[in-house]
């Protein structure tokens, strides 16, 4: 379900796995492709005879036994396994129209959401997008997050990716469906701390990208992301139970965290945000940069604040805060290196300490 760079990076992959495993896997893959013209010809036309995404991951073949289908009901019906690739504010309307093709037993469906966002209800709790997709469907909804340009995945580059499972039989299928030499999956039962942390590591990359805009050093971006990583589990922590330490320090942890704080979309529209000192939308940065790709980070931002008002705790995460109030509220950018740290108070010795 997408078709984008990340969807076609990721169909490339399951293309080929799918070959390895003939008796787990049906070899044919079909990719929903939200229907565009390009240069007079359809997209999905285009992928299917040039076996290529011309628009999004332009350079990088895609296996033949993987069909792009612009209908998202052709394309899901009679499907044994649904993956999740697109933006996550599309996420609704693609749920609609997959509810009356899912199978009559639902349990048959497994599903897995790579989908780097989250969502908050009216309290200002947040919704993991594994829990959307399976109250709408009915179906059990693993998580795939990680250190993954999806440019660097389709060259073939080593990398990580970590699964969240919390039915042990469904982290192997995925495993097999996933892993490859040089795209490594390791399966942990932590699922919210997983799927949170795909979509928080985009605001913390918001603040690299301010400092990148500010003319900072590598010892700050170190700083921010050390900042921004422990406010990342304290944040997973006060709304979910059952979140592992160890999962901050797996793929969809600290090295997604740096990849996207010295890469990403993220960090370069947030750069371009601070060299114009706020004088540029976010809308007219994400157009001319992105060429049709989604950012996320700000979106995120927006719901956290929400989230952390609404549960009157903004003063517990002082760089998610701030982060907010420069993308949004005007505030100075170099807030991003004064206001980001809890008051504390001086520290005491005597002499017996030093």
């Amino acid at each position: 379900m997408g078709s984008g760079n990340w969807g076609s990076a990721i169909a490339r992959i399951v293309g080929e796995t799918v070959k390895d495993f003939p008796e787990v896997f049906d070899p044919e893959v079909k990719m929903w492709c939200y229907e565009e013209v390009i240069e007079g010809r359809k997209l999905s036309d285009m992928i299917n005879t040039e076996h290529e995404n011309v628009k999004y991951l332009e350079g990088f073949k895609i296996p033949h036994n993987v069909t792009a289908v612009p209908d998202i009901e052709d394309a899901a019906r009679d499907c044994t396994v649904l993956i999740f690739v697109v933006p996550h504010q599309y996420l609704r309307d693609v749920l609609g129209p997959l509810y009356s093709v899912r199978p009559k037993k639902p349990r048959t469906l497994k599903a897995i959401s790579l989908i780097k966002g989250v969502e908050f209800d009216e309290s200002g709790s947040p919704l993991l997008i594994s829990d959307i997709i399976r109250a709408s469907l009915g179906v059990n909804c693993s998580v795939l997050m990680g250190a993954n340009v999806a440019k660097e995945v389709a060259k073939g580059e080593f990398c990580e990716a970590t699964i969240g499972c919390r039915i042990p039989q469904h982290g192997e299928l995925f495993a097999k469906l996933f892993h490859t030499p040089m795209f490594r999956v390791s399966v942990v039962s932590d699922l919210a701390g997983v799927e949170l942390c795909g979509a928080i590591k985009n605001v913390v990359a918001l603040a690299a990208g301010f400092c990148d805009g500010l003319d900072l050093g590598g010892n700050t971006k170190a700083a921010i992301m050390r900042i921004g990583l422990n406010e990342m589990e304290r944040f997973c922590r006060k709304f979910f139970t059952g979140i592992q330490s160890s999962t901050f320090f797996e793929s969809c942890g600290m090295a997604d965290l740096i990849t996207t704080c010295y890469g990403g979309r993220n960090r370069k529209c947030a750069e371009a945000f601070a060299r114009a000192k706020g004088s540029r939308s976010w809308g007219d940065i994400e157009e001319e940069l992105l060429k049709g790709q989604k950012l996320q980070g700000t979106i995120t931002a927006e719901d956290i604040m929400h989230a952390l008002e609404g549960n009157d705790c903004t003063n517990e995460f002082p760089m998610f805060t701030t982060i907010y109030n420069i993308a949004f509220k005007g505030a100075p950018l170099t807030d991003i290196t004064e206001k980001i740290l809890p008051d504390i108070e001086p520290l005491h010795f005597t002499k017996s300490q030093l």
